[in-house]
């Protein structure tokens, strides 16, 4: 076992692991572990290579601003080597973003720009524009511009591409990667060209980016959809990409690389992020469509501990209409926490008042449905804790019963749809009960949920 001497020397060298229970047909499937990067993703790999590309050919010295866009591994991959070099980073990312990457990003000491992501680029809120106006105006800043840097793909030529074929003993048949910045795909089909050419490069794309038609058609489209996968998929192609020996590209819709990536971890125990559902699923669908054995290798981009809010989150990918419930026909089909299932939040009338707000800030809820058993005997929300501490924080250690409020209007679960907005304009969420038993609250934003979720 080796003592290394700075966490940079943990970047790179990840494992590869063979899948032994994802129906991959005829094929077997390899999947490299860039998750194990001490940043947790293969962007680690791009930040050594980038900032250390800068200061070898004298762009940055000591002490240094660098800016960059991202959509948030690449600012890990930075903010990894940045810390560890003493630079200062500013970093300019789309607001889909993870909370769980941003949180990750600002502990390492990086000052993070949110901006739109439902912009394209050209737009000044776009967040590579945004990136490069910002270093252009802050004086002696670097702009790090992955998309035009060709010390990202260089990283993966140096050291992804020999990895991989050292790892499955010069035997590789398809790699699936995806591309977002373009590096990886760029750097592993140069590698590959040269080292082993009869290896197919597979592109992974998610649905709603232009590159999946590129690829297949020949159609540079000039019009791009909005999709949820982090990290991967563009509207334009990156000025470093180099998609010639890109044959055979699948477009991935957002919910089959959630569900994808939740079976990964089910079935396999490998805990990835979104990208790697896009990359798992189009691999998948490569591997069972061959009718002779070959062998692939595909990526785990980066882990999913940063998507524990979102994809590995039930609620969120019901809110979504990822995952589906039954379906009534009334209004339990806006319940997103329903009683029965013992999904709803609730406090009891004994309770404490600080029991209960820290209930309310844990599980982001702002209120509380009080039971005493199985029966609704009030409701609590933000307001009625307010107004019963706001004289006397020492109220907090008042029972719940207290400061609750015990005249309940409440809907028949068979009521209309439209019977919720006289009760969301008095302010009030809906409490739904078939007869004597409670079902569950419906709040406004439940309803909004609800309607999206019709669209698609």
């Amino acid at each position: 076992m080796t003592v290394h001497q700075s966490v940079l020397e943990l970047i790179g060298r990840t494992p590869m692991v063979k899948a032994q229970r994802l129906d991959t047909g005829v094929c077997e499937l390899f999947l490299k572990l860039e998750s194990a990067n001490p940043g947790g993703s293969i962007k680690d790999r791009i930040g050594l290579s980038m900032i250390e590309g800068a200061e070898r050919a004298g762009r940055i010295k000591p002490g240094a601003t660098l800016v960059e866009g991202t959509a948030g591994n690449t600012g890990l991959g930075l903010a990894l080597v940045a810390q560890a070099k003493g630079y200062r980073l500013i970093l300019v990312v789309p607001d889909k973003m993870s909370r769980e990457k941003i949180f990750n990003l600002k502990a390492m000491g990086a000052e993070v720009v949110l901006t739109r992501s439902d912009v394209a680029k050209g737009h000044p809120e776009y967040y590579q524009d945004m990136a490069e106006r910002i270093a252009r105006e802050t004086p002696g800043a670097y702009f790090i511009n992955q998309f035009g840097n060709p010390d990202n793909p260089a990283a993966h030529i140096a050291t992804t591409g020999p990895e991989i074929l050292e790892q499955m003993d010069g035997r590789v048949d398809a790699v699936v990667v995806g591309c977002g910045s373009s590096g990886t795909m760029t750097g592993l089909s140069q590698y590959f060209a040269k080292h082993s050419p009869d290896t197919e490069i597979v592109l992974a794309d998610p649905v709603g980016s232009i590159l999946a038609q590129y690829i297949n058609e020949g159609i540079l489209s000039d019009k791009s959809a909005s999709w949820m996968v982090e990290g991967i998929g563009e509207d334009f192609l990156p000025t470093i990409s180099d998609f010639s020996r890109v044959k055979k590209a699948y477009a991935i819709a957002d919910k089959e690389s959630f569900l994808t990536a939740r079976e990964l971890l089910a079935k396999e125990g490998i805990l990835g992020g979104s990208s790697t559902g896009t990359l798992l699923a189009a691999a998948l669908k490569y591997c069972r469509e061959q009718t002779t054995p070959k062998r692939v290798v595909t990526l785990v981009c980066d882990t999913g501990n940063k998507y524990l809010s979102k994809m590995y989150n039930d609620y969120w990918m019901l809110d979504n209409g990822f995952i589906e419930r039954q379906q009534h026909g009334d209004l339990r089909d806006l319940l997103l926490r329903p009683f029965a299932q013992r999904d709803t939040v609730v406090v009891g009338p004994n309770e404490l008042l600080m029991t209960a707000y820290t209930r309310m800030k844990l599980y982001d809820v702002s209120q509380l449905p009080v039971m005493d058993g199985n029966q609704l005997v009030g409701i609590l929300d933000e307001s009625d804790v307010l107004m019963h501490v706001h004289a006397n924080e020492v109220r907090f250690r008042d029972p719940v019963s207290t400061a609750m409020i015990t005249s309940l209007t409440k809907l028949d679960v068979h009521s209309p749809i439209e019977a919720l907005l006289p009760v969301f304009e008095r302010g009030h969420v809906a409490i739904v009960v078939d007869g004597d038993q409670f079902l569950g609250l419906i709040t406004r934003i439940d309803l909004l949920n609800y309607l999206r979720r019709k669209v698609h």
